[in-house]
């Protein structure tokens, strides 16, 4: 249940800048919101169907946020690779952060940012059905210069992002011990 809570504040922090004409921030939990529903999808049987289910809510507002809010067509071709690497990144906070440490955690935040500013940039690149850049050696890293500050703003707000769902649990995980602990030694609570 708390997957799908995640994934819905996840959805929402897409779809409400739009609504109140505040999108230049480019801060979303979509990062750092896989990872985390990834983590909790346990055994392959349960991936089984949270995945798609996950899959299919991202694919919604992908439509929703393309046609109504960037008032484009939707080429359901220019997704492909998009949904490819929601997946993948559901998976690898499944394989990664099945056993959590701040290593795995900090990979899994630099992994899912950098691999969504390389792919994206490239299909940018090619282009679609907006060919923006020449298709060129030179096209290619102005792309990739041009999604620069989206990146850094990216990067930063998974790392917020998995940070508050991964480490406040932690973090309280550890306060109840240490309080735990002082009870059974009746240390007084200082």
């Amino acid at each position: 249940m708390l997957a799908y809570l995640v994934l819905l504040v996840a959805v929402l922090s897409r779809i409400l800048p739009h609504a109140f004409h505040a999108v230049s921030w480019n801060f979303t939990a979509l990062g750092g919101g896989l990872l985390f529903f990834g983590s909790r999808m346990g055994s392959s049987r349960r991936a089984a169907w949270m995945l798609p289910s996950a899959l299919a809510v991202l694919m919604a507002t992908d439509y929703y946020l393309t046609v109504f809010a960037y008032q484009y067509p939707f080429q359901l071709r220019e997704y492909a690779v998009t949904w490819i690497w929601y997946a993948a990144v559901c998976l690898l906070g499944m394989g990664l952060l099945s056993r959590l440490t701040l290593l795995r955690v900090v990979a899994g935040v630099l992994a899912s940012s950098t691999s969504f500013f390389l792919v994206s940039n490239f299909m940018v690149w090619l282009g679609g059905s907006l060919a923006m850049y020449p298709h060129s050696l030179a096209g290619l890293g102005a792309c990739y210069v041009a999604g620069l500050p989206f990146y850094r703003n990216d990067l930063v707000s998974t790392a917020l992002t998995a940070t508050a769902l991964f480490g406040l649990p932690a973090l309280a995980a550890r306060i109840a011990e240490s309080l735990r602990a002082a009870r059974r030694t009746n240390l007084p609570l200082a």
